[in-house]
């Protein structure tokens, strides 16, 4: 009767990543550390067990001299938030 929620998205701080990221189409290390308010060891074991997964893609590069993360997800990424949403309101 009930799927069960894929545990890679249910942890708090990954779905918020990830669901910043559905109405975000690319956003930057820092950006997503500030909307999450996480650490940024913290931010970046969760960006890459997503990026394992194939969810996220994360580009680096520099700006002006400056390191700069770019994350996005994948269509990969978004089947599985779309998935755990329509999951979650099976649930509801």
């Amino acid at each position: 009767m009930y799927k069960n929620l894929d545990p890679l998205l249910h942890a708090p701080l990954r779905l918020a990543i990830v669901s910043y990221l559905i109405s975000h189409p690319q956003a930057s290390f820092k950006e997503l550390k500030t909307h999450t308010q996480a650490s940024s060891g913290n931010l970046s074991v969760q960006l890459k067990k997503l990026q394992k997964a194939t969810y996220l893609h994360i580009d680096k590069s520099f700006l002006d001299n400056y390191p700069l993360t770019q994350l996005s997800l994948t269509s990969k990424g978004i089947q599985a938030f779309e998935n755990y949403v329509m999951t979650l309101k099976k649930y509801l």
